[in-house]
């Protein structure tokens, strides 16, 4: 059904929240995004939706299958209402316990599963979920869901009472910076990119959903879980610049990402959202779907617009921005999948509202991945200004098993690592340069005691170099170098020159590479040796890994106080490095053994030990 005229709009919502309210009891499943499928959700929806028929129940429950509701740590969730009832880890054996005595017997069972008022436990309670807050009440397939919650309400505002300038400077004055790593004023970007010289009126805008960090999934959850809200984003950026054609750029990894953004988009012109003469209006645009091949360094803005050509994704000097010529050397607006997102939040409620939360130079919330060495993994949406502190210990619940916290990584393998020392520093994108990391896109990698810190950095320069595609010498060369340097250090082959050398050539990388790739890439190996030096000297000087990862700095012995000749660690050694009988204590010869650890994992006694 094609809405002409804003009139359309009005009724057709209307009508669609009038069909909604409902009596019946609404459970729902997390059941439409990848970490949820992983862990069973689908096998959990049709168990639930047979048990629902065998009780005769299918006319007074409504389910609602929603996207990612964040904590992936207990998925897949069930939520009931209106007895605001949250269940965790369900399975579809338990599926039938739950309908039978809440939904027939009403009652509360206890056991296996917790419950608790989700919005008052330690995960979500301190968390601003504006973004991710409407997961629940929107199934991704369902334009229909989206606009009883409100969407295209915005976009219906910005055609309706407002001019391009007068959303541009709504923009502005939000204070809305971007959310792929950079952080550069969105607004400013945009009136750039308006002002920016087209004789032939031709302007693009693109989405960069390319989200290449390990351990990093805000993009694709957004994308999953409520697409539309990042096509409205587009869609009004486009009437703010005078575009009217944008392309969303996409992992080829992430296919259900892809699926669900199609799926939007057929919907959105069936609706007259996208599309010749929006609403009536005379504004016109069309957006298209391209998947990237997975090449890191196309997150890079330049890079990026070169793949979507067609062309190898290298990125090129940037004396002449994109906003002014950028895809096919026309005027290119880029912002990340989070900031489209953003947008119809400000201009539904304001500027003004929007820059009451987070801090005076980094407005709004950002969606985080949390993940590591912590209880609570999931992603998150907290207020700029949050500190390390309340993140990992309030709302990600602290380390497993009572170890120590050593350091968490911010801002992908481009960050930096930060110390317990700095827990109490706001979370936000100038306090974090400040500290040696960065925001970045947001992923946020927690470390305990058992976390070597020059192992750490030697990993994430392996990543890079694999990454880097190799077109500015300082990136290709240079950081083959830093790899190099860190490989003999971790060996205990490094001497204590390699120190100077690894900071000295580190700035140098960041001073001269020809994109943010290499001029960030120097950031893992800077901080650790900022934060963790007395561990590079310990490799250095002593020989000796305290963490006990780096394998030609320990061996594995076995305690004899403590060995019980079991003889498990002996049957499952692979390479028959343990001798020992029966009920005698064991021993390990260290010229067999490969340190593969698996006596470690399996000794029930703690005999097995890591000596320096």
């Amino acid at each position: 059904m094609k809405l002409d005229s804003f009139a359309d709009f009005n009724r057709e919502v209307q009508k669609l929240k009038l069909k909604k309210q409902t009596e019946k009891t609404i459970i729902t499943v997390s059941r439409d995004s990848t970490c949820c499928l992983l862990k069973g959700s689908m096998d959990l929806s049709v168990a639930l939706e047979k048990e629902l028929e065998n009780h005769k129940l299918t006319d007074k429950v409504l389910i609602n299958y929603s996207g990612c509701l964040g904590f992936c740590e207990i998925e897949p969730v069930v939520l009931i209402e209106p007895q605001n009832l949250f269940f965790q880890n369900v399975t579809a054996q338990s599926v039938q316990k739950i309908v039978s005595e809440i939904l027939v017997d009403g009652k509360i069972p206890h056991g296996s599963q917790t419950i608790e008022k989700r919005n008052e436990g330690p995960f979500y309670k301190k968390q601003l979920r504006f973004l991710t807050g409407q997961n629940e009440k929107i199934e991704p397939g369902s334009i229909d869901d989206y606009l009883v919650v409100g969407g295209y309400s915005a976009l219906v505002k910005v055609l309706e009472t407002m001019e391009p300038r007068d959303v541009i400077n709504e923009i502005k004055e939000s204070g809305l910076r971007g959310r792929g790593g950079g952080g550069f004023p969105t607004g400013k970007k945009w009136e750039s990119c308006r002002n920016a010289s087209a004789p032939d009126g031709c302007r693009y805008v693109i989405c960069n959903g390319d989200e290449g960090d390990p351990g990093a999934y805000m993009d694709r959850s957004l994308m999953e879980s409520n697409p539309h809200s990042i096509l409205e984003g587009m869609i009004i950026g486009s009437y703010a610049i005078g575009a009217n054609e944008g392309y969303i750029f996409v992992r080829a990894e992430y296919p259900l990402a892809v699926e669900h953004m199609k799926s939007a988009i057929l919907q959105a012109e069936n609706y007259g959202f996208l599309g010749s003469s929006i609403l009536g209006s005379d504004h016109n645009f069309t957006i298209h779907i391209t998947m990237g091949a997975g090449a890191f360094v196309c997150g890079e803005s330049t890079a990026l617009m070169a793949s979507l050509e067609g062309k190898a994704g290298f990125p090129r000097v940037k004396h002449i921005h994109t906003v002014e010529q950028g895809f096919r050397n026309k005027p290119s607006n880029l912002n990340n999948v989070e900031t489209w997102a953003n947008v119809p939040y400000i201009i539904s409620r304001g500027a003004q509202w929007y820059k009451q939360i987070g801090t005076a130079g980094s407005r709004g919330t950002k969606i985080f991945s949390l993940v590591g060495k912590v209880k609570n993994t999931g992603l998150i949406e907290v207020p700029m200004g949050i500190t390390l502190g309340e993140i990992i210990f309030e709302i990600g619940g602290g380390i497993p098993e009572n170890k120590n916290f050593k350091a968490v990584q911010t801002g992908g393998p481009s960050g930096g690592c930060l110390p317990e020392g700095y827990l109490d520093s706001p979370v936000d994108f100038d306090a974090l340069i400040n500290l040696g990391s960065m925001m970045g896109s947001g992923g946020m990698i927690v470390m305990d005691e058992d976390t070597c810190m020059v192992e750490i950095a030697r990993f994430y320069l392996n990543f890079l170099v694999e990454e880097s595609c190799g077109k500015c010498t300082p990136c290709r060369e240079g950081l083959w170098q830093l790899l190099s340097i860190l490989t003999r250090i971790s060996h205990g082959e490094g001497n204590m020159d390699d120190l100077t050398t690894l900071e000295e050539l580190g700035e140098m990388i960041k001073d001269s590479s020809l994109c943010a790739l290499g001029k960030t890439a120097p950031n893992p190996v800077l901080s650790t040796l900022r934060y963790f030096r007395e561990e590079y000297i310990e490799h250095i000087r002593d020989r000796k890994c305290r963490a006990g990862v780096c394998r030609d700095l320990f061996r594995y012995t076995i305690d004899k106080e403590k060995c019980t000749g079991c003889s498990v660690c002996r049957q499952k050694c692979p390479y028959k490095a343990i001798s020992g009988e029966k009920k005698e204590h064991h021993s390990i010869d260290t010229e067999i053994c490969v340190k593969c650890g698996i006596c470690f994992e399996v000794c029930k006694f703690n005999a097995v030990r890591k000596v320096s």
